[in-house]
């Protein structure tokens, strides 16, 4: 998300500082998203005359503040996603030509647990399981990232050392389906569609992208609570397998007509 605020800093001669105008602030995983981003200045470069500051860091994310009496996040309604970018290294690029399958949807149901708000972004695995066979039956390869979450049965196991490969791998799908997280917000960087799976806990308005189905379920609005929550497991369970592979049909058949046009 920090990469789309940065976005096009450089052709203005600048460098977007993420911190609080005095220190550039990075978390553990900084690093690694922003690595070749000329956009973005490390730490360091306090200090130096280009920098644009934003105060987007780790507890100071703009798109919401923590409610600690009702332990929940009230949503900005007033901040939208921007598609973010990734400088791939070329040998990023070349891990994922030799690694990546040909014509393959991603599908990834791992929500980290150690989240407070896990359970409320979970959807049932059973029913991704459903949309794997609803794929398969229509010819589709789908593929999964190994990890150490639930592995999908039948589903083609794909292994990326870093986040990064991981990202590389992606920019090479047809299509990711999955929860809102860090692979959807990869996938609208690589410019790839994607069928998220929102339900109640967080709101498409704001960490969602045009780009991209994005479902809510019977959820009107976005909760934002961190302990187990009954609107956000209604909100899930109104999203049917039906659903999900509706999305995904519809655009992989899009993708077809329009190769079938250009030949």
């Amino acid at each position: 998300m920090a990469t789309g605020l940065a976005k096009g800093a450089a052709a203005r001669g600048k460098r977007i500082a993420f911190g609080n105008g005095s220190n550039i602030i990075w978390d553990q995983h900084s690093e690694q998203i922003f690595r070749g981003n000329p956009n973005i200045a490390p730490p360091g470069s306090e200090g130096e005359s280009d920098l644009e500051w934003i105060p987007f860091y780790k507890g100071n994310r703009i798109y919401n503040t923590h409610d600690h009496v009702r332990e929940r996040w009230i949503w900005n309604y007033n901040f939208s996603s921007i598609p973010g970018e990734i400088f791939f290294h070329p040998k990023e690029t070349e891990f994922a030509e030799k690694n990546s399958p040909k014509s393959f949807v991603l599908i990834e149901p791992y929500v980290p647990a150690y989240k407070g708000c896990a359970t409320n972004k979970t959807w049932p695995l059973n029913r991704y399981v459903n949309v794997v066979e609803m794929l398969k039956r229509k010819g589709y390869n789908v593929q999964q990232f190994r990890h150490n979450g639930a592995a999908l049965p039948g589903v083609g196991a794909i292994q990326a050392p870093t986040f990064r490969h991981a990202l590389a791998i992606l920019a090479k799908a047809s299509l990711y389906i999955g929860p809102e997280g860090g692979l959807h917000h990869g996938a609208a960087a690589v410019g790839i569609p994607a069928v998220v799976i929102f339900g109640g806990f967080i709101p498409p308005q704001v960490t969602g992208y045009d780009s991209h189905v994005n479902l809510t379920g019977s959820s009107k609005k976005a909760c934002g609570f961190l302990t187990p929550c009954g609107h956000c497991r209604e909100a899930m369970d109104s999203i049917k397998s039906k659903h999900v592979y509706s999305a995904a049909k519809d655009i992989l058949q899009s993708q077809t007509e329009s190769l079938s046009n250009v030949i």
